[in-house]
């Protein structure tokens, strides 16, 4: 059972994305609340799995809260909620963590096959996430790469990493097809944070397509 809570401060918007959950049997949304104070004050004694987070509300808004949430439960995965598709927003997002970045108007079956993706997959990309690259992963990769952004050296199997991450691969997955035990690809994941500023796994991805890094013909 994947347990969710709901974050937004219009109840109307909560109550039809609860009932549309309802019928969900291996999800269930165990708490409502209207702001990013009040959700940092529940963490404290319920455990989520998954948080559905407004960016605008009043007190404590989602961009304050998103990296907040990060850094005190980095396991749980956070799907942020818009009116509008603002692809500068979704980068900075993503950048601070988070998991998937959905407009409120979505059709409740992409909710929750966001919720669901993100809980077995860590991300869920939709039309929405319009990032460079991240419909043109594919073609040769060379064995050592300069980055022309970020001057940052990377090996064959650190850009093979990178690739199956951005391919939306669980950690065992990403583990098995490069070859490495559980501990080795945390260990690869914290060595490609330190060398290309990334605080997080999203930030990682973020950074190989914002990179282009698996396009075809992609050199020097």
């Amino acid at each position: 059972m994947i347990k969710v809570i709901i974050t937004d401060d219009h109840v109307l918007y909560r109550a039809a994305v609860k009932t549309a959950l309802s019928s969900k049997k291996d999800i269930k949304v165990i708490a409502e609340v209207d702001n990013g104070l009040q959700l940092l004050d529940l963490l404290k004694v319920v455990q989520a799995d998954v948080i559905l987070l407004d960016i605008q509300m009043p007190v404590m808004d989602g961009i304050i809260t998103l990296p907040e949430v990060k850094r005190m439960y980095p396991n749980i995965r956070i799907i942020m909620l818009t009116m509008v598709e603002d692809q500068s927003m979704i980068r900075k997002l993503m950048a601070l963590g988070a998991n998937s970045y959905l407009v409120k108007t979505s059709d409740p079956e992409v909710i929750y096959q966001a919720i669901k993706t993100c809980y077995e997959h860590e991300f869920f990309f939709n039309e929405v996430i319009n990032l460079p690259g991240r419909n043109n992963i594919g073609g040769k990769i060379p064995s050592v790469i300069k980055l022309r952004q970020e001057k940052v050296m990377l090996s064959e199997n650190e850009i093979a990493v990178l690739r199956l991450m951005c391919q939306e691969k669980s950690t065992r997955e990403i583990a098995e097809a490069a070859g490495l035990s559980l501990p080795a690809l945390e260990e690869m994941k914290n060595k490609l944070k330190l060398k290309t500023g990334a605080r997080s796994t999203a930030g990682l991805i973020l950074f190989a397509l914002n990179n282009n890094l698996f396009s075809n013909g992609i050199g020097l």
